[in-house]
């Protein structure tokens, strides 16, 4: 913690803890809108690979892929992702190469996650890989577990593919003794998929000196602790352990925002945040009611949010009205019409701003869907004013040097360029 402490001393912020919350991010020096607080690299992380698209493992692109001839189960986009993954994944490889064809199935991202997780440990302890005061496997015991709840919902989100019978008859048993109380409560369907995840890790590993228990507390951290990792446009591409920026808080009114430069976590300021202030981000849409907020929260996180926008419950219900309004129009219009498209996105930017911040991300992509519509259609008076608008938003979320914002301001760049040369053309 000391390490940790010095570490983000030096970036102006510093780890404190309250009974209520638990360990909280502060501020020690002022941010500004666009200025990045803090930034890691993932602990671990995998793509969500499916039956339908598959994910290079260095940098989630998905195209021009080969699969790992051995494992039969990573894919790379080429040498250079795949001699950078190698001191991980070749471990990984001798552990999912000892499974036979149906077992390998089973193997899923969440899976994946878990397996990477003790590998690198083993690396950094076997100082094959360094370990620094802000990427070593002490970030992740300190992270909070939740046992049961929440990690069976994740389960569920990635789709676990049973692999393995059991007797159901065992279940009750074996979880009254894994956690010392009376499970006999929990679906039996819910204990079976638990224990299926936590063996089938222990099975793939065959690592005697970890527990079952181990295994599962773990399981429990990433259910509340990663990170879907998005692109520019807030697309997933697959998940992440980022221990520091776990750390952070949540508010449906946050002062920050969190961005992904290929695996790079990126938390931007997106309002003054002055000295001595907590660094909050939000982990949910934000665009919901309070009671649906509340909802996901609880059902995700297990806490109740007590920020000035919860107490504030006619507002979060005249936002839920304005969205579903939106979602009646997204589901009337054919996205195939660019017309319509256009009008669509037309209509809910006023939407948006009601119910979003100034800066945000989802408002500031609304406005470069729309530039880029007027744009194509011709109308390109309107398509400078929304790219702007698009520039104005996303280069204090998303920063100034991504492809992505250089490709935005370059098509905005473009857009004033026709329309000079239209003008001009006309006055001759």
């Amino acid at each position: 913690m000391e390490e940790l402490q010095k570490a983000l001393q030096d970036r102006g912020l510093t780890v404190t803890g309250l009974p209520e919350k638990g360990r909280c991010l502060y501020t020690t020096k002022d941010f500004y809108p666009g200025e990045v607080i803090i930034s890691q690299e993932p602990y671990v992380c995998v793509p969500n690979n499916s039956s339908s698209i598959s994910r290079c493992d260095g940098c989630f692109a998905s195209s021009n892929l080969k699969k790992c001839s051995a494992c039969q189960v990573v894919w790379y986009c080429g040498s250079n992702c795949q001699k950078l993954d190698w001191k991980l994944h070749r471990l990984e490889c001798q552990v999912l190469s000892r499974l036979d064809k149906e077992k390998r199935k089973s193997v899923t991202p969440s899976i994946r996650l878990m397996l990477k997780l003790y590998l690198r440990r083993k690396l950094q302890n076997d100082n094959v890989i360094p370990s620094t005061a802000t990427d070593n496997y002490s970030l992740v015991e300190a992270l909070v577990a939740r046992i049961l709840f929440e990690l069976i919902i994740w389960f569920n989100q990635f789709g676990l593919v049973l692999c393995f019978s059991y007797n159901k008859s065992l279940m009750p048993a074996f979880f009254n003794n894994l956690f010392g109380k009376d499970m006999s409560d929990i679906d039996e369907k819910q204990l079976l998929l638990y224990a299926q995840m936590a063996n089938l890790v222990n099975l793939i590993l065959q690592w005697p000196e970890i527990s079952i228990k181990e295994i599962a507390e773990n399981f429990s951290k990433l259910a509340c602790n990663a990170h879907t990792i998005c692109n520019s446009e807030l697309r997933p591409l697959g998940t992440g352990l980022y221990p520091v920026i776990s750390i952070i808080n949540h508010s449906c009114l946050p002062n920050a925002v969190l961005v992904f430069e290929g695996r790079l976590a990126v938390v931007r300021a997106v309002q003054h945040v002055p000295k001595g202030a907590e660094v909050l981000i939000s982990y949910i849409e934000t665009a919901g009611s309070t009671m649906t907020r509340q909802k996901a929260l609880k059902e995700q996180y297990l806490f109740t949010c007590t920020c000035p926008r919860c107490i504030n419950l006619v507002t979060g219900a005249r936002m839920m009205a304005a969205v579903a309004s939106c979602f009646e129009i997204l589901i009337l219009m054919e996205l195939e019409d660019w017309k319509e498209a256009l009008a669509y996105c037309q209509l809910t930017i006023p939407v948006y701003q009601r119910v979003y911040p100034q800066f945000h991300p989802l408002l500031g992509l609304q406005y470069y869907t729309c530039g880029k519509l007027e744009w194509f259609l011709g109308d390109t008076e309107n398509a400078i004013k929304s790219l702007t608008k698009a520039v104005e938003i996303l280069r204090i979320t998303h920063g100034t040097n991504s492809p992505f914002m250089k490709e935005l301001i370059l098509k905005l760049e473009e857009a004033q360029a026709e329309a000079s040369y239209k003008l001009s053309s006309k006055d001759e």
